[in-house]
């Protein structure tokens, strides 16, 4: 456990070196924000959750529970998607919009995908409170 990284992971960097190279300014891991998000973007009033598929309990073929001590993990891992549930309701009540973008779109990729890149740039220029990036579809 101590090797797992809760900042500066390879998706959050793949997103973070597209945003920069397209001219978006950012600040990290703001801690004064419910739930640090990875990336604060102020100027559109918007905060990027660069998700965990296995430790945010998204769902996907990514999402496996532990066969050994089991009850653990689940309170563990429930834990966090409750919490990030409670910290996405304080960034919306603060006037916050969120963005999700799942590890699982990001896996294996060498740079943002183009796709993903499009939606993340409607997003940013409308006035959508959430979107949430997962296997190039809009939640």
């Amino acid at each position: 456990m101590s090797r797992i990284r809760g900042k500066d992971t390879k998706p959050e960097l793949l997103v973070r070196k597209w945003l920069w190279t397209n001219d978006f300014r950012y600040r990290l891991h703001k801690k004064e924000l419910p739930g640090k998000p990875d990336i604060v973007i102020r100027k559109y009033n918007a905060v990027l959750f660069v998700h965990g598929c296995y430790w945010h309990r998204h769902g996907c073929h990514l999402t496996a529970t532990p066969k050994t001590r089991r009850s653990f993990w689940l309170s563990k891992l429930n834990g966090n998607a409750e919490r990030d549930k409670h910290n996405f309701d304080e960034l919306l009540k603060k006037g916050w919009r969120i963005a999700v973008i799942w590890e699982c779109t990001l896996k294996g990729k060498k740079e943002f995908p183009e796709e993903n890149a499009k939606q993340l740039l409607d997003w940013l220029f409308s006035d959508l409170p959430v979107l949430s990036i997962d296997n190039n579809k809009i939640r």
